[in-house]
């Protein structure tokens, strides 16, 4: 009879402690289309540009960097016909001046865009995902040299067009952007024109993701092996900072949940609910140590943006000369990209975005009642903008831990909970009927 007991017991708990995964059925067709093939094919192709650095040749149609734009353009002309007018295409070029380091003369950039334009007029949000297309050599200024760039970053701009080609056959609310920046290795400079003008422009940016190196599984000098997991870089301490939002972060401890922090921790909850066989890792710092990426000059102008990259780096195969030397060969080559694990980062992008443009608009006015001194936690928040979603949930956890630990559902619009502001952090989001949340809004003390 004890035994029994001790059965039932076991079973009970293990049933108890599953995890109930619930999908939006298009969201998963959506990714059931990503294509490892068709990335490998979208990385060979980039390749036979032979270098597509910024100083490159504009002229030639099968070499340089002119080249390789107009091909990606190409290829988003060809998934805007068959969008019903939904996708809008354009090379937005632009030149910059000699800097005296790496731009040693003026040149034109161009970034190929793709804009999935909304369906609800009165939606503006925009969702930005992109990855640099311009390629390097050993020398940050050899621009005639062999530079392949087959993993940096011809594997972000595969999963760029792969993403295009498959959210244009869809409808969303709110617009996406799919975009190729130039520049990058030279200073950033696509994005930062991208940035300043959305910035200018006064553009509803809601998310930018930046994939830049999504495609090398193996790293050299510490010969780690691994393609389940994904690194997520963002920002704690924004790089832009009012006054008002220093004495925000300061006043309730928001060091390690500025915006861009935030959208990482909504990318590894629903990145890990659509994508198998792959653990999204949060790396709280905004970049790798001393370097930046093209989500970085987005921060610097105010913009919720991350970095998506590969967990190991194999520095054998990034900004090499490609040659052999004692058997090793070097050089960012399509032969040492594992396109399986480019197309997991793919989908944790596309499950990201659906589940973001699909969403209803962030609850309004987000605080926490301070007036008295109490155990329990007031939060109060007012209807978003625009379509009334069905029902918000407050996140909530313990302030060591790294991610919310309880989502909890009401169609109200303020909540009180047994639980002390002093030792949970909390954030409200808004939920649509098909379970489609916004990013969470931190709150602020209401006196």
């Amino acid at each position: 009879m004890k035994s029994k007991i001790i059965l039932i017991f076991l079973i009970s708990s293990i049933l108890f402690s599953q995890n109930i995964v619930v999908r939006d059925n298009n969201i998963s067709s959506m990714i059931e289309q990503i294509s490892s093939k068709n990335l490998e094919l979208y990385v060979k192709k980039l390749v036979e540009f032979k270098t597509r650095h910024t100083l490159s040749t504009r002229t030639k149609t099968n070499e340089g960097i002119g080249a390789a734009c107009y091909w990606v353009m190409s290829k988003f002309d060809e998934f805007a016909k068959s969008s019903n007018g939904r996708l809008i295409t354009k090379m937005d070029s632009f030149y910059v001046e000699p800097d005296g380091r790496r731009v040693i003369r003026k040149v034109l950039l161009t970034n190929p865009m793709a804009i999935l334009k909304g369906t609800d007029k009165n939606d503006n949000r925009i969702f930005i995902v992109g990855a640099h297309i311009d390629s390097r050599a050993g020398e940050a200024n050899d621009s005639t040299s062999l530079a392949p760039g087959a993993n940096d970053d011809a594997s972000g701009v595969a999963a760029v067009i792969e993403l295009a080609r498959i959210m244009s056959k869809y409808e969303f609310p709110s617009t996406i952007i799919f975009v190729a920046f130039s520049g990058e290795e030279q200073g950033l400079y696509g994005a930062t024109h991208l940035a300043k003008k959305a910035k200018d422009e006064n553009w509803n940016i809601i998310a930018m993701l930046n994939n830049d190196m999504i495609g090398n599984s193996y790293s050299n000098e510490t010969f780690l092996k691994d393609n389940m997991q994904v690194r997520v870089f963002s920002e704690g301490i924004p790089l832009f900072e009012t006054e008002e939002m220093k004495i925000l972060r300061q006043q309730t401890n928001q060091e390690n949940d500025s915006k861009s922090r935030q959208l990482a921790r909504y990318i590894k909850e629903i990145g890990e609910r659509y994508v198998d066989q792959i653990e999204v890792k949060l790396v709280y710092r905004n970049d790798r140590f001393l370097r930046g990426g093209d989500h970085t000059p987005f921060n610097r102008l105010g913009f919720t943006a991350i970095r998506f990259c590969e967990m190991n780096e194999n520095y054998d195969h990034q900004h090499q000369n490609i040659r052999e030397e004692k058997g090793i060969k070097f050089g960012d080559l399509p032969e040492f990209v594992d396109f399986e694990y480019a197309r997991k980062i793919t989908a944790i992008n596309l499950a990201t975005l659906a589940n973001l443009a699909l969403s209803p608009y962030q609850p309004k006015n987000v605080g926490i009642e301070v007036k008295e001194v109490t155990n329990l936690t007031t939060i109060k928040w007012e209807t978003p903008e625009n379509k009334k979603p069905k029902g918000y949930y407050v996140l909530m956890r313990e302030t060591y831990q790294p991610f919310w630990q309880k989502k909890i559902y009401t169609e109200k619009t303020e909540i009180t909970l047994p639980y002390s502001k002093d030792n949970y952090f909390f954030s409200v989001q808004s939920v649509d009927e098909f379970g489609h949340e916004s990013l969470p809004v931190w709150p602020k003390p209401i006196r």
